[in-house]
């Protein structure tokens, strides 16, 4: 089997798109994987495919698989590629698009200036729909990770985030710490862990270690998630940049009901073919 594909990044959050609007793409987990790893395939965080849309009133279908071969509700760094790629490949001749993922409606704009902004929707709080195990609604939370208890946000933007406030980034116990809670039995649909750093009231710097692919350079829901959180626990206000790894999101939040707006580049690496067992 022959693939064709794209390879694309947000921010050093790297993506293999393959465009299935003229015709299915039989992806099983063990594709997936193979196109994913960085010596035997192709390399990338997460694998993209472009759909038709299933609904009226929608441009798009957007399916997100992570690295270890899950698919997985949503992504948004990966969602900048995708209204890049559309439009790159003549699939759309719109800025703005509708495009429909398992986490509902997303509508992400490709701006004059080369930018993305993408509207991901209203972040869900309420723990169990994160989901999260807990008996409280309260915005911070402890949670038991190894010999440690770290002091968590849950929040959902589509896909669950746990953040927590670390006082430098740099030092924070991404790796180990992060494998930990990405696991956690409180949450059951297994989480990204988020450590943010605030630098001030508009501006904090992230690192992510994102479920089903360990740390990444970026990560647009993470960035999402932390913000809101910030805001919730009033260390932070809207807009705020968000400095990740792979470079800076803006992300901006009105507050309980309204939607996330997330702004940051999106960049096309290469095209190319690989053959599939």
């Amino acid at each position: 089997m022959k693939l064709h594909f794209t390879k694309m990044h947000g921010l050093g959050n790297d993506f293999v798109v393959i465009d299935a609007t003229r015709g299915a793409v039989d992806l099983t987990p063990a594709r997936v994987t193979a196109i994913a790893d960085r010596h035997f395939g192709v390399g990338c965080d997460q694998l993209l495919v472009v759909e038709p849309a299933t609904q009226p009133g929608v441009d798009f279908r957007y399916r997100i698989f992570n690295a270890d071969g899950g698919e997985v509700e949503q992504c948004g760094n990966g969602a900048r590629c995708f209204v890049r790629f559309v439009h790159d490949h003549a699939l759309t001749d719109k800025r703005e698009i509708r495009v429909e993922t398992r986490a509902g409606i997303i509508a992400p704009r490709l701006r004059d200036d080369g930018l993305v902004t993408v509207d991901m929707g209203v972040p869900v709080l309420k723990p169990a729909d994160v989901p999260f195990v807990s008996e409280s609604d309260a915005v911070v939370q402890p949670l038991q990770v190894g010999a440690d208890t770290v002091a968590i946000t849950a929040v959902s933007m589509g896909n669950p985030h746990a953040v927590q406030v670390v006082a430098d980034v740099d030092a924070a116990p991404v790796v180990a710490q992060g494998a930990l809670i990405e696991r956690h039995a409180r949450f059951p649909a297994r989480v990204n862990a988020g450590f943010m750093q605030v630098v001030d009231d508009h501006h904090i710097r992230l690192r992510v270690f994102e479920r089903g692919a360990g740390e990444t350079l970026a990560c647009g829901t993470g960035a999402c998630a932390a913000v809101v959180a910030g805001i919730l626990r009033g260390l932070l206000e809207s807009p705020v940049r968000v400095d990740t790894r792979g470079g800076a999101l803006e992300i901006a939040w009105a507050g309980e009901g309204a939607p996330v707006l997330m702004t940051g580049p999106a960049m096309t690496v290469f095209e190319g073919e690989m053959e599939l067992a």
